[in-house]
């Protein structure tokens, strides 16, 4: 199996320094870059050899004797005896191993932690077990990311990265583990703590900014520093777009203490972690001349361009921008003047992926290429249900047939969906992560892949099925018409209101106004009969045949309310760094909430158009 790159130190004279450090820097890059080559060229063996490893060193653990395996590690063994899980089906263990069984019964490592999920995929937060070595994997693909990006863009080690990155508090299970998002395991272990130095790793903001678990003292300290160095960004980022966009805003809201903090070289007193304070007043020094700056671009009428305005250097924005993200390109796109948004790796809670080889690509054609040492990959192939319907069919539990139907790395199809199934060194053993990949290429004998959706997200009334891709494009179709009126759609999210009959679709829809002319309510009416025409025939015949479904409806809510909603969310034990905005919700509270900052609401005047059949019928 190819080896990963070694981190290596070179004890040279200071005077030769800069030299050095530069032709280290280049060899290093090779040597990644050579690896990504080698593993992608070998992609079959080396699963195939990641597999034997991960069957080998597990081979007496409780939950593959259960099943027979018995040793073996052969791959077609393994594929034939084993059985592809569900976190429910995974549950009874983790349950015994949160609660202090520490015998091996999943894994011959001793679990380390759990990782948390985001508590916006499907709803519910799953515990996923993790050990200790996980956190080189996690390493190594970090590793990659920049010199890939160094190929497209140059001189990044000359400047710094203004990334904003949060924890989360952690908690215990019973059993004494710490469970905790995996950003924040990753953050607060020695692996990002006490890294070595390096010019890709070095970021304005100080570790003890990222690991304050204050959120508004981490956020303010962390702009603060992002400021003072504004001349040395050479790129901005965030895990999410919406995160970005959250510090953003909140440069919006709090420019006037962050400028008097730069001109007197002070920093606000609601700062009150000492950590931080200490670090943050070891690089802040009084500069009246940078905090005028920043106040005059700050007070113009318009926000448009601010990034670039106020990081002059900056070359590129590094989010994910892909799957539901995808809503916040034109809300980048204003506040950056169109710099390049860049999505560099695909990575979850269950396990790191893989890295996107062409990041300056536009983000509709994002794809990322798995990493074979990772983990060992499979795929169930996705069904569409109604060629004129184009939604997803994810059966919750899988039969012998469609066992059988799984492929491994190398033998995925272009152009055909797939379910991710991952076996992990941690102890998942053919479990169903949820995504939906579309094979878009191939890196060498390695596919490139897509991501769709997360599978069975999806809005339904009566026999309709409405999937987050189908709704974003609705949606999307939809805004046109406020572009006249110089309004965009900053957040949204939906539920299916069930309370009186028919029952219909909601839509809560939070703007942000750059003119002053109204919007007149047939606009916001003709928004509503965009998205239910942009639905599928299912969704359309039970609007104007069955009668089944009510008008769809779009609720104007306050600006800031989805700021609140994420508020709320962190403090029922969501991550900052994980949080995505649900597109459908479905939790009492979080309706309630939505509907209490509520201002105007529409619907539908009229039914979509519908006939029966196939659509490429009737053309």
């Amino acid at each position: 199996m190819p080896e990963a790159p070694k981190k290596t130190s070179v004890v040279v004279p200071m005077e030769d320094y800069d030299v050095v450090e530069d032709q280290c820097l280049v060899d290093k890059n090779k040597k990644i870059l050579q690896f990504i080559e080698d593993v992608t060229s070998n992609t079959d063996e080396v699963q195939k050899n990641v597999l034997a490893e991960i069957i080998t060193r597990n081979a007496h653990v409780e939950y593959l004797a259960r099943y027979g395996l018995n040793g073996r590690t052969d791959r077609e063994t393994f594929k034939k005896i084993m059985p592809v899980i569900t976190y429910e089906d995974l549950l009874p263990d983790i349950t015994r191993i949160s609660n202090g069984d520490m015998s091996p019964i999943i894994c011959a490592h001793p679990i380390s932690e759990f990782l948390t999920s985001s508590g916006t995929s499907g709803g519910e937060r799953k515990l996923m077990p993790t050990i200790e070595e996980e956190l080189e994997r996690r390493s190594l693909l970090y590793s990659l990311l920049m010199p890939v990006m160094n190929q497209y863009v140059a001189d990044l080690e000359k400047g710094k990265g203004m990334y904003f990155l949060f924890i989360k508090s952690e908690a215990k299970t019973p059993g004494g583990l710490v469970a905790r998002p995996v950003l924040t395991s990753y953050y607060k272990s020695s692996h990002f703590k006490n890294r070595p130095y390096d010019p890709y790793t070095n970021y304005t903001s100080p570790n003890e900014t990222i690991l304050c678990p204050d959120s508004y003292q981490s956020m303010y300290s962390q702009m603060l520093c992002g400021l003072f160095q504004n001349k040395e960004v050479l790129r901005v980022g965030a895990v999410f777009a919406s995160g970005f966009i959250r510090a953003i805003r909140f440069l919006e809201n709090h420019w006037l203490q962050l400028c008097n903090d730069i001109r007197n070289g002070t920093i606000d007193p609601q700062i009150t972690d000492p950590s931080v304070r200490e670090a943050v007043l070891k690089i802040i020094k009084p500069n009246p001349k940078l905090a005028d700056f920043i106040e005059v671009e700050c007070k113009r009428n318009s926000w448009q361009g601010i990034i670039t305005r106020l990081w002059p250097n900056t070359k590129y924005i590094d989010v994910i921008v892909t799957g539901t993200m995808s809503q916040y390109i034109p809300t980048l796109d204003y506040y950056s003047n169109g710099l390049p948004l860049v999505c560099t790796m695909y990575a979850s809670s269950e396990c790191y992926f893989g890295i996107n080889l062409k990041p300056l690509c536009k983000p509709s054609e994002v794809s990322y290429t798995l990493i074979p040492t990772m983990a060992y990959f499979e795929f169930l192939p996705i069904h569409k249900t109604n060629a004129s319907t184009n939604s997803i069919s994810v059966p919750k539990s899988l039969n012998e047939k469609e066992q059988q139907e799984l492929v491994d790395l190398v033998d995925v199809k272009l152009g055909q969906e797939y379910e991710l199934i991952v076996t992990t060194y941690a102890g998942l053993y053919r479990y169903r992560v949820g995504d939906v990949l579309r094979v878009s290429g191939f890196k060498n004998k390695a596919p490139q892949f897509h991501f769709v959706c997360r599978k069975n997200v999806v809005l339904s009334i009566d026999s309709d099925k409405t999937d987050e891709v189908e709704l974003q494009n609705a949606v999307k179709n939809a805004v046109n018409h406020l572009v006249p009126f110089d309004a965009t759609l900053v957040e949204y999210t939906s539920y299916a209101d069930l309370s009186i009959n028919p029952g219909h679709y909601v839509l809560f829809w939070e703007l942000r106004l750059d003119a002053t002319t109204p919007i007149p309510p047939s606009v916001f009416e003709d928004c509503c009969l965009t998205i239910e025409e942009s639905l599928n025939s299912v969704y359309r015949q039970g609007r104007v045949s069955d009668k089944s479904i009510g008008p769809l409806e779009i609720k104007i809510v306050k600006s800031g309310t989805f700021d609140k909603l994420m508020d709320y969310a962190i403090s029922r034990g969501a991550s900052i760094n994980q949080y995505k905005t649900p597109r459908c919700v479905t939790f009492e509270p979080i309706i309630e909430l939505l509907n209490s900052r509520t201002v105007e609401n529409y619907f539908s005047s009229k039914c979509p158009k519908w006939v029966p059949g196939h659509k490429q019928w009737h053309n």
